[in-house]
């Protein structure tokens, strides 16, 4: 009598291990802030035009931040020639008050870079408060904000900052800034009530309006978010204009005449007949300064659109 062996069962094969969550409930493999920021900087530089902005105004970042040191005398020394030209001790030459033209030329790019930023900054932060709020809000608030704006539009920019300006005048920088910013912030604000308008009807507002949260909770906390990338376009296109405005506000006489900016050089060339004694450099450098910078930050708003459009990225349809 034969007898067949017990058939003994197969054990299954190993299964690799899922990502779980952790104690917190959330996935091991979600990436951080700093993977985010990574691959923030790294859309930006993967752009070519966004990459040459950030060149440009690193340089001008780091030459504001060390001008003490890499100028080669004190922006006040006046004990040189008047109106030398240019030679291996001054480079651009002196002024007709006999200060080296290329120290401040190093010293006037600290103003330049702080009014571009904290101008910049201060007219986003006004922007986005009131073009949310205006995008937002249905009831006579948002009709008031949007008469203010619309009377914001409707006034010329220059005529009113000039205005402004002159009533204000010999308040320094911070003049400066707050003319830049009271005249800066309407046309971003609309450009981000126009967004606003768009999110509001979506269904992740919708979900919270049901669910109890505040108006302020669900603008700054819902949908502000989803525009991060606006907002930071609307920054760099705030510094550009606050640098051209800070400019020309000093290049007018309607600033401090007593600091050192690319406007004031501008101001005193001027004054000076720069051109007629042949010191084209005395007008020449500072201008050419006060475009690259703005350049810069012109350039690096073609990465920022990247990052809310993925087609705009170069080498996306290859």
């Amino acid at each position: 009598m034969t007898t067949h062996a017990e058939s003994k069962p197969v054990p299954p094969a190993p299964v690799p291990p899922a990502a779980t969550p952790d104690a917190s409930g959330v996935a091991p493999n979600i990436p951080g802030p700093l993977s985010m920021l990574g691959r923030t900087v790294g859309v930006l530089w993967s752009n070519t035009k966004a990459r040459i902005g950030l060149i440009l105004l690193g340089f001008f970042v780091l030459v504001a931040i060390f001008a003490p040191l890499i100028a080669p005398y004190a922006t006040d020394d006046n004990s040189f020639g008047r109106s030398l030209p240019g030679s291996s001790a001054h480079w651009f030459g002196t002024t007709a008050a006999g200060e080296d033209v290329l120290s401040q030329l190093i010293s006037g790019a600290r103003i330049s870079v702080f009014v571009g930023f904290a101008a910049g900054l201060l007219s986003t932060v006004v922007a986005v408060v009131v073009g949310l709020l205006w995008g937002y809000l249905r009831n006579w608030v948002g009709d008031v904000i949007n008469f203010v704006v619309n009377l914001f539009l409707v006034v010329p920019g220059l005529p009113l900052m000039i205005v402004i300006a002159a009533y204000l005048q010999n308040g320094g920088i911070a003049m400066i800034i707050l003319v830049v910013v009271i005249t800066g912030w309407a046309w971003g604000a609309r450009v981000l009530r126009s967004q606003t308008q768009s999110l509001r009807s979506r269904d992740f507002v919708t979900a919270a309006v049901f669910s109890g949260e505040g108006t302020f909770r669900i603008v700054f906390r819902e949908i502000l978010p989803n525009m991060v990338s606006l907002i930071v376009a609307s920054f760099f296109g705030a510094a550009t204009a606050a640098i051209l405005a800070e400019a020309g506000l000093e290049f007018l006489g309607l600033g401090d005449s007593s600091t050192v900016s690319w406007g004031t050089m501008l101001f005193w060339a001027q004054n000076s007949n720069a051109l007629l004694r042949g010191q084209w450099a005395l007008l020449f450098a500072p201008g050419l300064c006060i475009a690259l910078l703005a350049t810069s930050m012109t350039l690096i708003n073609f990465g920022v659109d990247a990052l809310s459009n993925p087609r705009l990225r170069e080498g996306a349809g290859r």
